[in-house]
């Protein structure tokens, strides 16, 4: 998990959930998703005290701890969301674009811009006669 929904007041420290500094969440349903399996598995999380005698704050109460079992197998598998995205026919207008010329030219339009405005704004300092003023 990242660090985001152990902020959302889940502490991850607290009953062995591993937090990964590096990770980023990058939509906020990838978010939810993850708070919402926490929420789950906080709630089904049945922690024994170190000491009988002295239970902290957090851990499971004695009538959690009788009905107690250990689990086998996948706890809280994570569920696949199937997207709804079905087959379709390619268009006339879909196979005349080239996805390569496109970007090909985003990407000539991006690098030349500066040099662009560069001749645009002398075009402007021209006094019409093609003559460029000299620079001093």
């Amino acid at each position: 998990f990242s660090l985001i929904p152990t902020s959302s007041g889940i502490n991850a420290e607290y009953g062995g959930i591993a937090v990964d500094h590096r990770r980023k969440n990058r939509s906020q349903e990838g978010l939810q998703a993850n708070v919402l399996r926490l929420k789950e598995y906080r709630s089904r999380l049945i922690l024994f005290p170190r000491k009988a005698s002295a239970p902290k704050k957090g851990d499971s109460t004695q009538a959690e701890i009788d009905v107690a079992t250990q689990l086998t197998g996948p706890v809280l598998p994570i569920k696949q969301v199937l997207s709804d995205t079905t087959a379709r026919v390619i268009s006339d207008e879909e196979k005349k674009q080239s996805a390569f010329q496109t970007m090909r030219m985003y990407r000539a339009n991006a690098k030349l811009v500066g040099m662009r405005e560069k001749r645009a704004k002398e075009a402007a300092e021209d006094d019409g006669l093609g003559v460029k003023k000299k620079k001093k």
